[in-house]
C-alpha cells in the first residue's frame, strides 16, 4: 500500500512539475519568433537595397534560430 501512495504521489507531483515550463516555451518561442521576424525584414531591406550578400547573411542566421 505504501509504495501504491508513493508512486501515486510521484506521478501527480511530476506531471504538475512538466505543466509549469509551458510558459517559458511559449516565452522561448516568441523570442525566437520576434527574432527571426526581425532578422528577416532586415534581410529583405538589404536585398531590396542590392546588398545580396548581406540580405543571405541575415536570412540564414533567422533560418538558424529554429535549428536549435
Amino acid at each position: 500500500m505504501k509504495k501504491i501512495v508513493i508512486t501515486l504521489f510521484l506521478v501527480l507531483f511530476t506531471s504538475s512539475v512538466y505543466a509549469g515550463s509551458c510558459p517559458m516555451m511559449v516565452k522561448n518561442l516568441d523570442d525566437k519568433i520576434a527574432e527571426a521576424q526581425t532578422l528577416k525584414d532586415q534581410g529583405k531591406a538589404a536585398h531590396d537595397a542590392g546588398d545580396h550578400a548581406k540580405s543571405e547573411e541575415l536570412l540564414k542566421k533567422a533560418l538558424e534560430l529554429f535549428k536549435s
